[in-house]
């Protein structure tokens, strides 16, 4: 029984490390292109692995982009989280905008993957729905450090604010004749400009949204 019981466990080890290299390889190919224009063979072939296997795992691409989705954001959702819980204010602002750009500097695979995504991909109604739920847990984190006049201006605040950094990202990650640590700085610079603006209630509650 206890032979079994080892046996169990380093086939589940096995499955969860090929899981893994799984969506390793979907994230690399999806950062050249959205998810739904790469081929399964395509993501095996990456992975180093039978393109009829693949599916043991993933049904379709869609599978594949929410999990590597899933898996890429933790990390992000938790540093957010662990700010947020500790600090309100400017202090906090700044801190959340240096860990997000930081982030997203050290997981460039992740985005340029979103990046795709946000610009050309699309969805079936259950993945746009844990797609949403993984943005909300983002948003959530704003909205304590952006207060408006009421629960649907504070929502916007914090989309104002989100899409603010990744502009940050896009205007300066790849800018021309800049090494990536001289990048990074003023990328920092950049987003504790935005931070004190926002705490210094620049970016205003909007009348119309969606």
């Amino acid at each position: 029984m206890a032979k079994q019981r080892t046996f169990g466990k380093l086939r589940d080890r096995e499955r969860e490390a090929r899981r893994r290299l799984i969506v390793d390889a979907a994230l690399r190919v999806f950062a050249t292109r959205p998810f739904d224009r790469a081929s399964m063979r395509e993501i095996a072939a990456e992975a180093g692995i039978a393109a009829s296997s693949i599916y043991t795992y993933f049904p379709d691409q869609q599978a594949l982009f929410i999990e590597a989705m899933t898996r890429e954001s933790a990390p992000l959702i938790e540093k957010l989280e662990r700010i947020v819980g500790r600090s309100r204010g400017a202090a906090a602002l700044e801190r959340v905008t240096i860990a997000f750009v930081e982030f997203f500097m050290e997981h460039d695979s992740y985005f340029r993957m979103m990046t795709h995504f946000m610009m050309q991909g699309e969805l079936g109604e259950e993945s746009a729905r844990r797609v949403g739920e993984i943005m909300r847990s983002v948003f959530d984190n704003l909205d304590r450090l952006l207060p408006g006049k009421d629960a649907r201006s504070t929502r916007l605040n914090s989309h104002s604010y989100f899409a603010a950094l990744n502009g940050i990202l896009i205007t300066f990650r790849r800018y021309p004749g800049r090494g990536r640590d001289e990048l990074v700085r003023h990328m920092r610079q950049v987003g504790r400009k935005l931070a004190a603006m926002a705490a210094s209630g620049m970016i205003e509650p909007g009348k119309d949204g969606v």
